[in-house]
């Protein structure tokens, strides 16, 4: 089993003060996001430390068995989809390691901000909710929580309060736009920190959900 993700870096060329973690959705790696960084014109830039992970190489079923980069195994498309649970806590307690590195190395939990599209945005949920130490917020976007009601039990009193940004294009033929916005009103229910944004996008991101990212992640590394 794999215990260690390797990572696509943007080091600070500053003092580091905090670290964002982003993970990519199916079949792509830790350069999917790489080139967002100068487009969200963030105010502690040269500060933040900024890491890329490659999700570990497995096979999919609904592409036929093939090998790609894949937090977790998509079983079926449907929109109440069997669900790899196993995986996702899998790639969850990966992310959780590498937080830990970052604390490890003198950062806070509460500088460390996760992203994540699709099903990094699912492994960003799952593993941000249930660690044990407050983080600086988590993104969450064209993706869902399929392991929700599993976790409910294991949620995080730490992150209770910890602001959660959710973009979804109601165009999305991947992710359907039902099951993200499913996820907000259930964490809203729970009295969670969670904005909710709409894009007329497909399975993407799009410049205004960037402008978005950008004031969210303005208001938390400053």
């Amino acid at each position: 089993m794999q215990t260690e993700l390797s990572t696509i870096e943007i080091k600070p060329t500053s003092t580091h003060k905090y670290s964002l973690i982003w993970l990519h959705g199916l079949g792509a790696d830790g350069h999917d996001f790489e080139g967002i960084v100068p487009q969200l014109h963030l105010n502690a830039e040269a500060n933040t430390h900024f890491i890329f992970p490659n999700a570990p190489i497995q096979a999919v079923t609904i592409n036929g068995g093939m090998k790609m980069p894949a937090w977790y195994d998509i079983l079926e498309m449907s929109l109440n989809r069997k669900v790899d649970v196993q995986g996702i806590y899998q790639s969850a307690n990966l992310l959780e390691n590498l937080i830990k590195q970052e604390m490890a190395s003198g950062i806070s939990s509460e500088h460390i901000l996760l992203a994540g599209f699709s099903q990094g945005g699912v492994i960003a949920l799952h593993a941000g909710l249930t660690f044990k130490h407050k983080l600086a917020g988590i993104i969450a976007l064209s993706t869902y929580f399929p392991t929700i009601e599993k976790v409910i039990t294991e949620l995080s009193i730490a992150n209770h309060n910890t602001p959660i940004f959710m973009g979804h294009g109601i165009l999305d033929s991947i992710v359907a736009i039902e099951s993200g916005k499913s996820v907000f009103n259930k964490l809203n229910d729970f009295q969670y920190n969670i904005e909710w944004y709409e894009y007329v996008m497909e399975h993407s991101v799009c410049n205004e959900e960037i402008n978005h990212i950008s004031s969210y992640i303005n208001q938390i590394f400053c």
